[in-house]
């Protein structure tokens, strides 16, 4: 009795939550459209496969009523009309200082501005998170809730284990897992949120969706780049950590962060796979159904479309 109600749970709390949170579309709108922006290749095989990714995503979502999903490939798309009439536009490709969105002199800052401004929901998944502070940092905080920040961010790898989640329709038919990966954390939030525990930050509605606490040993390092340790993340020993996160402002305009999805192979879990497809359909507006985003992946489908690499 106690395994099924534990089987059960995460689908009643979805069907309770999707009645609690608005949604910003009606079905008679038809599909949303959700824009997926990957990066040029870097790091070796396997691991920041963002064109690879954005087209195995495509796929789980492939014929779905609930969004029409559209890719770029290598960075920023040459035609910019792609752009046009998206209701969700996510960006999972390398970050800093060279990050796409940055280039240009701030004029693609401008752009996003504006999209957001009239109701498009951002996303950004792994190294896409971060931007330099002065570059980038206010506007992250606005458009996903926040972003990684060198030096006050870090960047281990390591096996969080997620075995609770929130009410919320991102999370709907998610069970517990634990999946090794490049998980970025102390990320810098708005409002200088702890980030762990949902906040209300004036009209903002701020959601931890995945968080785990990283043991003494993964807050000591090392990093992958600075190896630490830094004195102010081993100051937060015992802290739960956030590693998916969702924002909402009225009119339910959009934004999330994922800094997991360094290790491609790590698409081919299901429980991984399940939470970031919902989140997608949920940033473009849509209805996440109970049993959340099902879908399949196969060795061949999870080997395909890797970029060349030595």
């Amino acid at each position: 009795m106690p395994r099924l109600f534990a089987a059960v749970l995460p689908l009643l709390l979805c069907l309770a939550s999707l009645g609690a949170v608005t949604s910003s579309c009606d079905a008679a709108d038809g599909p949303r459209k959700l824009v997926l922006v990957a990066g040029r290749p870097s790091h070796p095989p396997r691991m920041h496969e963002f064109n690879a990714g954005v087209q195995l995503l495509q796929k789980c979502l492939q014929g779905s009523p609930l969004v029409e999903t559209h890719i770029v490939l290598h960075g920023w798309p040459q035609d910019e009309s792609i752009f046009d009439g998206a209701h969700a536009i996510v960006f999972y490709m390398d970050g800093g200082a060279g990050h796409e969105l940055v280039k240009e002199n701030g004029r693609r800052l401008k752009l996003a501005d504006e999209w957001v401004k009239k109701g498009v929901g951002v996303g950004a998944m792994h190294f896409g998170v971060e931007v330099v502070a002065d570059q980038a940092g206010q506007q992250m905080k606005r458009w996903i809730g926040g972003y990684y920040e060198h030096m006050f961010s870090c960047n281990p790898i390591w096996e969080p284990e997620f075995q609770t989640f929130p009410k919320h329709p991102t999370t709907c038919g998610v069970q517990p897992f634990r999946v090794k990966d490049e998980w970025y954390f102390n990320i810098r939030f708005l409002d200088d949120l702890p980030g762990n525990v949902a906040a209300k930050v004036n009209d903002v509605q701020f959601t931890p969706i995945l968080v785990a606490a990283p043991s003494d040993q993964v807050r000591n390092g090392p990093y992958v780049y600075p190896p630490g340790p830094y004195p102010h993340i081993q100051a937060n020993k015992g802290r739960t950590e956030a590693m998916l996160w969702t924002v909402e402002r009225p009119g339910g305009v959009r934004g999330f962060g994922f800094t997991g999805g360094h290790f491609h192979d790590n698409w081919g879990n299901d429980q991984f796979r399940k939470v970031v497809l919902n989140t997608l359909v949920w940033l473009a507006g849509a209805e996440v159904p109970p049993q959340g985003i099902e879908s399949q992946v196969t060795p061949d489908e999870l080997n395909a479309n890797l970029d060349p690499k030595k």
